[in-house]
This record gives C-alpha cells, structure tokens and sequence, in this order.
C-alpha cells in the first residue's frame, strides 16, 4: 500500500512516514546530534606531540650559568634523584678540571718543601667533591634516560670512560621525568 503524496502538484511525489517504518523515531547515527551543543563544552581531548613537553613536572631542567652550576653543586651535595641538566654537568665538570689544575700547578712549583700542605688539601679536596660529583654524574644520566647504573660503565678500562662521556653529552630526553623525578627532587635555584 502506497501513502498519497502530500501535494499532488509535486512532481517528487514525496511521502509523509509511515508510523510502521521500523526506523520511525530512532536516529540516524551517521547525522548531527539535533540537539544544541553546550556553548562552554570543553574541546576535544589532544595528546602533546612526541617530543613536547608534558605536565609541569615534565619539563626539562633548566639551562644554568657557571655560577648557578657550581651552587647547585654544593646545595645537591648528595641528591641522587632526579635530573641534571646538561650545563649545570658540564659547567660543574669545568669547575673541578680548573680547581685540580690550580692544585697541581701549585704543587709543581712550591716543588718538595710544601708537598705536604698540598697533598693534605688536594686529598680534602678530592674527598669533598666525590659524593657530589657522583651525584650530579646520575642525575645526569637520569636526564638522558638512562638509570644511575650506568656511571659503573666506567669499571671497563677506557671503553667505559669513553661510553660514559657519550652518554653524559647526550641530549635530554622529554620522558625522562617520568621515570626518575621521584622522591627528592634536586634544588633548582
């Protein structure tokens, strides 16, 4: 049985619906909610691109001058969580080569007679940079993603060194927060 068409001038011959259509009242899934949006409906849910930096947790360590580089040292003294960022390792690194050259250049030329007094500073000096330098050498590497570990790398006679100092130039990775900014965080400023 076929339903007269509305209007019997229109070419179209269009038909109302039949109430006994089985999809009569249901919605098409493939059309527009006919319902207005809410006009302060948050927008739709967007990752960060791969690389971007996360939540504010995630953001990198930031770039130090010397200055800042050599108290963040001290004020981290024995911090083994968290990151280091490449500066304050390498300006760290800098600080120490020069204040061992100092030492040594004046122990060659006082020469013996104040060999004794240099060796005595020289050894506290070394005594108190090793737990600091270990330190800032794993936070670093947690910086570049890898665990801590890695620093014992260097019981490989001269590979090791050599893989060590790769790995510490290396860049940071955006992710590594993640994984090691837990427990006490190293200070910033």
């Amino acid at each position: 049985m076929t339903n007269p068409p509305l209007n019997p001038d229109d070419p179209n011959g269009q038909q109302p619906p039949s109430p006994y259509d089985q999809y009569a009242g249901a919605q098409d899934p493939y059309s527009q909610n006919p319902h207005p949006q809410d006009p302060y409906q948050q927008g739709p849910y967007q990752q960060n691109p791969y690389g971007a930096a996360g939540p504010a947790g995630g953001r990198p360590r930031p770039s130090v001058t010397f200055q800042q580089a050599i108290q963040l040292f001290f004020k981290n003294y024995a911090v083994f969580n968290g990151r280091a960022s490449r500066s304050e390792y390498w300006w760290v690194a800098l600080f120490t080569f020069l204040v061992n050259a100092v030492l040594n250049g004046l122990a060659r030329s006082i020469g013996d007679s104040g060999s004794m007094a240099l060796t005595v500073v020289s050894s506290l000096w070394s005594l108190a940079i090793l737990v600091p330098s270990l330190a800032i050498c794993w936070r670093r590497l947690h910086d570049t993603g890898r665990p801590g570990g890695w620093f014992f790398i260097v019981l490989i006679p001269i590979v090791g060194w050599i893989i060590l100092i790769v790995f510490l130039a290396g860049p940071s990775r955006q992710d590594a927060w993640q994984r090691f900014d837990n427990g006490t965080l190293p200070v910033e400023s």
